[in-house]
């Protein structure tokens, strides 16, 4: 895990200002340090994972947090909370429709602040 420090660093070439809000946040939040790390850092180092491997790779009822973008390739059987920095419009409506919820990384550290039973994929 990065030092807060370099994390700041980082955080200066940011210019998207939800993304500098969310790294902002986790960074406060001993519990979020590894994901604002992970959204700290260059786009390529971020995680693009697929509804499939998602499904594979979860519990009923788990809250999941990608430090990335959540994409549409697969179906969700199962009623999970996903949290991402951003889905993929047919991510998204699938994840609607099976039920399961789709927020942002950003609306989860507001929601859950000690990060009490997220889990994140990389």
């Amino acid at each position: 895990m990065k030092t807060k420090s370099k994390i700041e660093k980082q955080l200066q070439k940011k210019t998207n200002s939800e993304l500098v809000e969310t790294i902002i946040l986790a960074k406060k939040k001993k519990e979020w340090g590894e994901v604002a790390s992970i959204i700290a850092g260059p786009r390529r180092m971020r995680t693009n994972i697929n509804l499939g491997r998602i499904n594979d790779q979860v519990k009923e009822g788990e809250i999941i947090v990608v430090p990335g973008k959540v994409l549409s390739l697969g179906e969700v059987t199962k009623k999970i909370r996903v949290a991402a920095l951003s889905f993929s419009k047919v991510a998204k409506e699938k994840l609607l429709k099976s039920k399961s919820e789709a927020v942002s990384i950003l609306e989860e550290i507001k929601k859950n602040p000690s990060a009490k039973g997220i889990r994140i994929l990389e």
